[in-house]
């Protein structure tokens, strides 16, 4: 009976032991079966994240030719955006009354701007010819009376205040001229026609001139020249030095070229320039000083630059600040300006150098 009972014990435990064994095997099979997932779950992930990077790769990917179109594009976007600032800062700029020299001078600083025969002429800034060594933040405009002076940029002006006068500004109280604290005046001596050539005495020369100087305002004068060949540039020199010959001047004997008008229209640069200089020699060989007006067409389309490059000049621009970047002595700044004496407008000036 003990024999039966140990064989059913056992039993008992074989049986446990092999339940044992199976949960066991089962329980690895659970954890094989997961990880196996996991693996495949993970392989997956990887296999999608290769493929992910792989069109990524594609699409970021420049050879030099999309390289070389991106910067064009890039380029033409910068420079629509340039051109439109552009057009609008010009819009901006004419329509509060700049005038189109002033907003040329900007957008081209390496040039010389005239307008001539209906179109604009550019002239390079050369260093060829000797530059005047003008402050432009040193020529300060009067912003109630429009008047400029030239100062030595600690606010002390040291240019003089001057105008220049033909019968054009009829009588002139010259007493109140000089009150107004004018300095110097040039006078208009005479013109020769622009049709018939005949040479002419300004019908106020002697009474401005004698006015004037008599009121301690310096004088210098001026010749309106309309002559064709260098006999006749001699021929106004010497009307001038008979008209001058009894008046004591300052200032210089200036010979006056403007603009295209009357019979020296068909004259080309040389020949202009060769009268100018017969004219300057014959004033200059009389014992006076000499000059030139004009203004920029004068200066660097009517006449040969080079040439007159040593001739002392007057130079006549209406806009503010300074443009002429070569030598020069005075500038006519207006042709509009205010002077007690003198009914309507008055050409004004302002000379920076002592004679």
């Amino acid at each position: 009976m003990a024999n039966g009972k140990r064989k059913r014990q056992s039993a008992l435990y074989a049986n446990i032991i092999f339940s044992l064994i199976a949960l066991t095997a089962l329980g690895i099979t659970i954890v094989c079966l997961l990880i196996n997932h996991s693996i495949r779950e993970d392989l997956e992930n990887a296999n999608e994240t290769n493929r992910s990077l792989s069109e990524y790769a594609d699409s970021h990917i420049y050879t030099q030719s999309d390289m070389d179109a991106a910067v064009s594009s890039v380029r033409e976007k910068l420079k629509e955006e340039e051109k439109n600032l552009l057009l609008t800062e010009m819009r901006d700029r004419l329509s509060s009354g700049d005038s189109a020299y002033a907003l040329f001078r900007d957008i081209f600083p390496d040039d010389l701007i005239v307008y001539v025969n209906n179109a604009y002429v550019f002239y390079p800034i050369s260093d060829m010819f000797e530059h005047n060594d003008y402050v432009s933040e040193n020529f300060v405009k009067d912003e109630l009376t429009d008047e400029i002076t030239y100062t030595d940029g600690n606010g002390n002006v040291i240019s003089k205040k001057g105008i220049d006068v033909s019968k054009h500004n009829g009588e002139i109280d010259w007493k109140k001229v000089k009150e107004a604290g004018i300095e110097f005046a040039f006078i208009r001596v005479g013109y020769r026609g622009s049709s018939n050539g005949g040479l002419v005495l300004d019908d106020f020369f002697e009474k401005n001139i004698k006015g004037a100087t008599e009121n301690g305002i310096d004088v210098g004068v001026y010749f309106f020249t309309q002559a064709i060949t260098e006999e006749e540039a001699v021929e106004e020199a010497d009307f001038v030095l008979d008209a001058i010959e009894p008046y004591n001047l300052v200032y210089p004997v200036v010979w006056d070229i403007e603009d295209l008008d009357g019979r020296t229209n068909e004259l080309d640069a040389k020949t202009r320039t060769d009268c100018a200089i017969a004219f300057l020699n014959r004033i200059e060989g009389a014992g006076y000083k000499t000059m030139l007006y004009g203004n920029l067409m004068s200066m660097l389309y009517l006449m040969e630059t080079d040439r007159i490059e040593s001739y002392d000049k007057w130079f006549a621009y209406y806009h503010y600040p300074d443009y002429y970047p070569y030598k020069y002595s005075i500038w006519q700044y207006s042709s509009k300006g205010k002077v007690d004496g003198i009914e309507g407008d008055v050409d004004l000036n302002i000379c920076m150098r002592d004679y």
